[in-house]
């Protein structure tokens, strides 16, 4: 409680008057001074014991009128006062809207002593995707004189997700899968809840078990069989490098590949399966979640996904220094095939000799090609010669992709998870070979594999102005996706727009082509 602009002067008055009178020895000016001052204090006792009485009957909420939201969107917030006690306080009360909104106009309403309730209602504006809580609702109350300030009321909380891309396919060579994507069979059967199949009673079998109504079909004993529950740990790795970026507003790959990601996530939680996230940007891991039970980990995980952004590579250091990491497919096929061709060059051209080639085919054996690049370090014979430069290739090679930002991230979820999980990758075609070691990382020790792919060619601003180049360059993506898919435990789907999709294959069968 502080006095008021008028609190402050009454007061004043009262310590000069008491001053003049001890100046001029003027008791009555004195005694007036008194009475000033006791009617001062009269008034803050008043005002302490209608504050008590009004905290103790106000009422105030804060209501929006929708607490799923998308980024943009203006949605009406209700702010509601109420009192029972009558009081001489005039109360202020101001909405406690979150930082990342915005409101048209200053959102508050006034009680006057005469007044019992009043509302308002302002159109709010959210322009940043998260979970935002309201702060609580802020009452000025004040008598004139004096003046106290008090928080009161509901906090509500508005999820904020970003704009949502009009309608996504996921699946194989243009052909749709209707599933939820994080959905998975047992092959047991147990005690668990999802029924599977009928079969005869067997000696042992308990009585609860029995289904009443095969029985009565087939006339003898018949039990249900239920799948059994099963744990599936997953990892979902998100791609949000600067690539991601590729796509109209509100339709990104990574806008694209975030609404399967959530999808999955909430299919693991309805099955109630561990879940954990890593997420990479151009210089690396951005956050990283280690897996544990989707009751813990599902909100965290889901907030962060909501919260990704694309990276921009020119303003990370890993960008400058590994180049080699962020080139476009063609580039890294290129690169790749000159790396090959320069190692056959040089098994070729050992010597000037016309036998050298022969001589290295009589002398290599199964034992002579394991020898690693440190046992040829000083040998001068021809085949270490020959054999040096290939695996100087190959051990660069290795140094690249284990510093490639993606491996990088799948190599810490999998090895802190220490045992087989179902690995889920997010990411473009735009690094083909890196794409490849880290599905090759991920499956190791018989784990499974899902990799959501967003095809460059369905989300480049002007793609499909040549459609027919757009579909020779999806049909090499096609054969990319069924390489992939043909690995091993490895599930490998299309992310994109559905309607640039369907253009493209349509481009095909009108030229009788197929993907």
């Amino acid at each position: 409680m502080y006095p008021t602009r008028q609190g402050w002067t009454v007061a004043a008055l009262a310590v000069v008057l008491a001053v003049l009178a001890v100046v001029f020895a003027r008791p009555l000016v004195l005694v007036g001074s008194a009475l000033i001052g006791a009617w001062l204090l009269a008034h803050q006792y008043r005002f302490t014991r209608d504050l008590k009485r009004t905290v103790e009957s106000l009422s105030v909420v804060q209501s929006p009128a929708r607490t799923a939201v998308q980024t943009g969107d203006e949605t009406p917030v209700t702010l509601t006062a109420t009192r029972e006690a009558k009081t001489e306080l005039t109360l202020e009360v101001s909405a406690g809207l979150p930082v990342a909104a915005t409101a048209t106009r200053p959102f508050m309403v006034s009680l006057e002593p005469a007044i019992e309730q009043a509302n308002r209602t302002r159109t709010v504006t959210w322009p940043v995707a998260g979970r935002h809580t309201f702060d609580k609702i802020t009452v000025t109350a004040t008598d004139g004189l004096f003046r106290e300030t008090i928080t009161a009321g509901s906090t509500p909380t508005v999820t904020v997700e970003p704009p949502s891309p009009r309608s996504i396919h996921v699946g194989e060579g243009g052909d749709r899968i209707a599933a939820s994507y994080g959905s998975h069979e047992s092959i047991r059967t147990g005690t668990g809840i999802e029924p599977a199949e009928i079969r005869e009673y067997l000696p042992g079998d308990t009585g609860k078990r029995i289904d009443w109504k095969a029985t009565a079909r087939h006339t003898t004993p018949y039990v249900r069989e239920y799948e059994a529950e099963s744990d599936r740990r997953t990892l979902l790795a998100v791609d949000h490098r600067s690539s991601l970026a590729m796509g109209p507003q509100g339709e990104t790959k990574l806008e694209a590949l975030r609404e399967v990601a959530l999808v999955i996530a909430g299919n693991t939680r309805r099955l109630n399966n561990p879940l954990g996230l890593v997420t990479v940007g151009d210089g690396g891991i951005t956050s990283y979640r280690r897996i544990a039970s989707s009751t813990v980990n599902y909100r965290p995980i889901r907030r962060q996904l909501l919260s990704l952004e694309p990276t921009i590579a020119a303003d990370t250091p890993f960008s400058s220094q590994m180049g080699t990491t962020t080139m476009n497919s063609t580039e890294t096929t290129s690169n790749e095939s000159d790396a090959s061709q320069s190692s056959t060059a040089s098994l070729r051209t050992v010597s000037a000799g016309e036998n050298s080639v022969s001589l290295l085919r009589r002398n290599t054996t199964p034992t002579d090609a394991q020898r690693s690049l440190s046992d040829l370090e000083g040998t001068n014979d021809a085949f270490g010669q020959t054999l040096r430069p290939f695996y100087s290739d190959q051990q660069r090679y290795r140094e690249r992709i284990t510093e490639d930002p993606l491996y990088g991230a799948v190599h810490r979820g999998v090895t802190n998870a220490q045992g087989s999980i179902w690995t889920v990758i997010c990411t473009d075609d735009s690094r083909p070979a890196e794409l490849r070691e880290t599905v090759s990382l991920a499956r190791q020790g018989g784990s499974e594999v899902l990799v959501l792919l967003a095809p460059s060619v369905l989300y480049e601003p002007g793609g499909l102005a040549d459609i027919e180049q757009a579909y020779d360059r999806y049909v090499e993506f096609e054969q990319f996706r069924r390489e992939l898919a043909r690995i091993d435990n490895v599930t490998a789907l299309e992310v994109g727009p559905t309607d640039r999709l369907s253009a493209v294959i349509e481009a095909g069968r009108s030229r009788g082509g197929h993907a």
